[in-house]
């Protein structure tokens, strides 16, 4: 034996006794509720509570209406769009610009005026459309951005942007960053969850990758709740299986892992079993999360739902309850947004189906002393063409508009401008990178120093963009 191949004995012993040492004090940790070798919590993240910032909101509901919808029948009234309705769309907008379906018609596009009338809602006459009375009577709570502005023009690469950053598929998600970052202080639900519905319009499907952990450690990825049913698949145990028969699985499987993990030199090991214990606390938390019992006649009657029929309403009630838990960001996905036809119509009955729920999501949180601390942000992945598509409008990438609302959120304010038509954003334009960046600030971390090493390069969630939407900050 040469002295190379015992110099490479040496090290891979001192390899596996070291991660074993490590693994140990780790698993010590997280089944002990101790700090492990980094000073984190069993649920805490890379920057526990030492934040870069102060600290604002302590959770994140993103409502997201999925296929975009038109800023121009929500929150961004333009009344020349109204006088050249049907009358061709000026060449000087669209010449050399990016369309989607759009693009082969661009000599013959028509103006389409606005479907719906606006009002001014609440102390600060926001103007907002008048198929949102829900949300028109919360414009006080509210910050409007009439001016972001994304890079992808088809549904599934613009949720990847607005979701990850990147245009890239595979990139870690902002649900997957933050508890990255900060963790999760639930101990029994994940740190990440997803809800889903549908209806009011044509629904794009939403891939899992959405909401994916990228190349950050799998145990920060979106876990999925079905809306309907067991709000996760085999929650339950088999009928003959008693909880502590299960108890002895977990503990079996968990000493199995542990003893390929003091062998191998591979953290998702660890990973595995945060994840098997996770899934055992979850049987016993989820059943309460979903049973709405104690829920008042008052609190049901707000949101305008029955609980578990699988409505926008009913997710936004469970994103509340979700909210209490300590679950540290919350995604609602409503696919029913993408109107290229009879958006007349349409628009109108996707809009009664998140307007009260989202109010009420709104009302109650405030109610129970919540919303200071919560960051809601409500928008789709695009906004929609000025110009026609037949009865509908096309997919946009140059101007659309979100609101966010709660923790170190100014109400009443709206932020940024289009021009005269709509169709670009002229004042205070906002990118997804800001947005996330902002988000993030209100968090208490700084966007440029959440990083993580992959592939020789340190990544982050706003890449080498992002700016503060300073004048929306309380």
């Amino acid at each position: 034996m040469n002295f190379e191949t015992i110099d490479q004995l040496k090290r891979r012993t001192f390899l596996q006794n070291s991660f074993s040492g490590i693994g140990a004090l780790s698993m010590a940790g997280l089944l002990g509720g101790q700090q492990n070798l980094f000073g984190q919590s069993s649920v805490g993240g890379v920057l526990g509570e030492t934040r870069h910032r102060p600290v604002k909101v302590k959770r994140v509901i993103h409502l997201c209406m999925a296929g975009g919808q038109s800023h121009l029948e929500s929150f961004d009234y333009k009344p020349k769009l109204a006088e050249l309705d049907g009358k061709p769309m000026p060449a000087s907008f669209t010449e050399g610009q990016q369309l989607a379906q759009l693009q082969k018609s661009a000599g013959k596009l028509k103006c389409m005026g606005p479907r719906y009338g606006f009002k001014k809602w609440g102390e600060s006459g926001q103007e907002i459309s008048e198929v949102f009375p829900h949300i028109g009577s919360v414009a006080d709570e509210i910050a409007i951005i009439r001016s972001m502005q994304t890079e992808q023009i088809n549904h599934d690469p613009a949720h990847t942007f607005m979701n990850t950053g990147s245009i890239i598929p595979g990139r870690p998600s902002m649900g997957a960053w933050v508890n990255y970052g900060i963790g999760s202080e639930s101990q029994d639900l994940p740190g990440f969850v997803v809800l889903t519905s549908e209806g009011g319009g044509q629904g794009q499907p939403i891939s899992s990758r959405q909401w994916n952990n990228g190349f950050l450690p799998s145990r920060h990825q979106g876990v999925q709740f079905q809306s309907k049913g067991d709000a996760v698949h085999y929650v339950n145990n088999p009928a003959g299986v008693t909880r502590e028969a299960q108890r002895g699985v977990v503990d079996t499987v968990n000493q199995l892992n542990r003893l390929l993990g003091e062998r191998r030199l591979d953290p998702e090991i660890e990973g595995r079993i945060a994840q098997y214990e996770m899934a055992f606390k979850m049987q016993a938390s989820v059943p309460g999360l979903m049973d709405v019992s104690a829920e008042s006649a008052k609190t049901l009657e707000m949101y305008g739902c029955t609980p578990g029929d699988g409505s926008f309403a009913a997710n936004c009630l469970l994103a509340r309850r979700l909210a209490e838990r300590d679950v540290r960001f919350i995604q609602l996905y409503h696919r029913g947004w993408d109107h290229h036809g009879a958006i007349e119509d349409k628009f109108k009955k996707t809009a009664a189906i998140v307007d009260q729920g989202t109010a009420a999501l709104i009302r109650d949180l405030k109610e129970r002393g919540m919303l200071d601390d919560t960051l809601i942000i409500f928008g789709g992945e695009f906004g929609r063409t000025p110009m026609a598509q037949g009865s509908g409008r096309d997919h946009h990438i140059n101007a659309f508009s979100m609101f966010l609302c709660g923790g170190g959120i100014k109400g009443g304010v709206t932020h940024g401008a289009t021009d005269e038509l709509g169709y670009a954003a002229v004042e205070d334009p906002v990118h997804v990178h800001d947005l996330h960046a902002t988000m993030l600030h209100l968090l208490g971390v700084d966007h440029k120093k959440l990083t993580y090493r992959f592939q020789g390069r340190d990544f982050r969630l706003t890449d080498v963009f992002g700016h503060l939407i300073k004048p929306i900050l309380a």
